[in-house]
């Protein structure tokens, strides 16, 4: 098998990395602005696709799979994102006599569909958030408004394709139906080139609990222990973590029981993630599938000891699962990962292109980075922002957001603003060190310190600079300076203290 990867930065990293290690032949393809991108020298072969902007190059599904008969490569790993759920490639894949490591195209249409998702959902008998099929779009605004109101307020309107937010509007009352509906077709036609929406009823307060499957040719699924992805910024993922503290033994079952009874439903082949929300009661509904390897999959290997990428290219090759599922279900210690993005958090979260003039990573026990820029590469205006994503392991939750604010304390990108300031502070809250948030918790929580600077110092430094401030002046002056403010030490014996904590564990 040689394997193409049809992506760029962490991912093709993540995916070459695997081909190493399983001695699988592989292939980079890339831009014209990622020439000099770390995962176009991992590979064993490398092809320019085309110009900076996706469509002219990762999305152009005839240059990539030109690139295929090109270097020999007898296999696709789509990666995320980009091509990854687009089954017109799926189809071309294969119709190129090469194997795709993903699910059957008409797999990734039915679950890549949300309205044709919460169909099979239904069928499967999986609980389902209540809601619509696609609007038609020649509904008056009277049979518009009948339509919302008979799934209730407080609702979303959604959009059919894509996802990350985009073409997905609140509405609390009939009065900003209309416009709402069609701003959301807008956004959506823009974005994914579908202008169709659908309505879903808004569970207050829940919380977003992913379930990784891996399923066989062979009729075998094999369900993970569930991911919190509730930390997110109006709609997109920010931390994420396994296992999720809201979670208990016997919902973490059920949760299984209704990934696996879907999944077997579709006859799904390979890596795929079913999407929860998780209500205050303790009552689960299913959003959507992703049909595709996950950004936070990282934390599931980390619990569970397995590798998901070494499993999508053995399934690809025709094996059998040989995971135990209790195994799978049973997390071994606690998994954070932080999407570290090239993004202005005091503007926005704005992105922030440019040149890295200099990069050190985070290492050491229970760390892992997976990065996919270095020192001297500039970050493209063309693509996602997305430098990292830093994973932290250890015994329990405590422990692993003391070692992922080490971590993010160690790292060092020279040249971008990033986000990592807005990272430590979300691990200093009061909230979350508790468990206690839902998916619009970092939304409220933003609002509430707008005007804030996410780039001043620590309460540590700020107070050793006030002492240094004093001293300086008395140096300066001559005179007798004023009495120095007594430094507290209490922030300096909590991180004393959770370091002993990580070290007893």
């Amino acid at each position: 098998m040689k394997i193409l990867v049809a992506n760029r930065g962490e991912i093709a990293v993540r995916v070459l990395r695997a081909c190493r290690e399983m001695g699988v032949g592989s292939v980079a393809v890339y831009s014209e602005c990622d020439r000099t991108a770390p995962h176009v020298r991992m590979a064993d072969h490398a092809v320019e696709l085309g110009p900076g902007p996706p469509g002219e190059s990762y999305l152009h599904i005839e240059r990539v799979l030109a690139a295929a008969t090109a270097a020999e490569a007898t296999a696709v790993h789509p990666g995320y994102g980009f091509l990854a759920e687009n089954p017109t490639f799926a189809r071309a894949v294969v119709d190129a006599g090469l194997t795709f490591i993903g699910p059957d195209a008409d797999v990734i249409e039915t679950m890549g569909g949300k309205t044709a998702a919460r169909r099979a959902a239904i069928d499967a008998g999986v609980p389902v958030v209540p809601g619509t099929e696609a609007l038609n779009s020649s509904l008056s605004e009277e049979e518009l408004r009948a339509r919302t109101d008979e799934v209730g307020y407080p609702l979303f309107i959604k959009a059919v394709a894509g996802g990350g937010g985009r073409g997905m509007r609140r509405v609390d009352t009939s009065d900003g139906v209309v416009s709402a509906v069609a701003s959301a077709r807008s956004e959506a036609e823009t974005a994914f080139g579908d202008g169709s929406v659908y309505l879903e009823r808004l569970v207050e307060k829940a919380r977003h609990i992913e379930v990784q499957v891996l399923g066989d040719t062979h009729g075998t699924v094999v369900p993970f222990v569930e991911r919190e992805c509730s930390i997110q910024r109006r709609h997109q993922k920010v931390i994420e973590e396994s296992p999720s503290v809201a979670v208990t033994l016997e919902v973490r079952r059920a949760l299984a029981d209704a990934a696996v009874a879907l999944s077997s439903a579709v006859s799904y082949v390979g890596a795929g993630t079913l999407e929860f929300l998780l209500d205050r009661d303790g009552q689960f509904y299913f959003l959507e599938m992703n049909t595709r390897l996950q950004v936070e999959h990282p934390v599931t290997e980390m619990v569970s000891g397995i590798d998901l990428v070494h499993w999508q290219i053995r399934i690809a090759q025709g094996e059998r699962l040989t995971i135990d599922p209790e195994r799978a279900l049973t997390p071994v210690g606690h998994a954070i990962e932080s999407r570290v993005y090239a993004e202005d958090p005091d503007r926005g979260f704005l992105p922030s292109p440019g040149l890295i003039t200099s990069l050190r990573s985070p290492s050491g026990p229970g760390i892992r980075d997976d990065g996919g820029v270095e020192a001297g590469f500039e970050v493209p205006v063309f693509y996602d922002s997305m430098i990292s994503k830093v994973i932290a392991w250890a015994p329990d939750r405590e422990a692993a957001i003391i070692r992922m604010d080490r971590a993010l304390r160690e790292y060092e990108i020279g040249g971008l603003i990033t986000v990592i300031p807005a990272l430590l502070w979300i691990l200093e809250q009061e909230d979350f060190a508790a468990g206690e948030f839902d998916t619009g918790y970092l939304d409220r929580a933003l609002t509430k310190r707008a005007g804030e600077s996410f780039s001043v110092l620590s309460q540590r430094e700020e107070e050793l600079a006030v002492v240094a401030a004093a001293l300086l002046a008395y140096f300066s002056s001559g005179e007798r300076a004023p009495e120095p403010p007594v430094v507290s030490t209490a922030s300096a014996w909590r991180q004393a203290a959770r370091s002993e904590a990580v070290r007893e564990r």
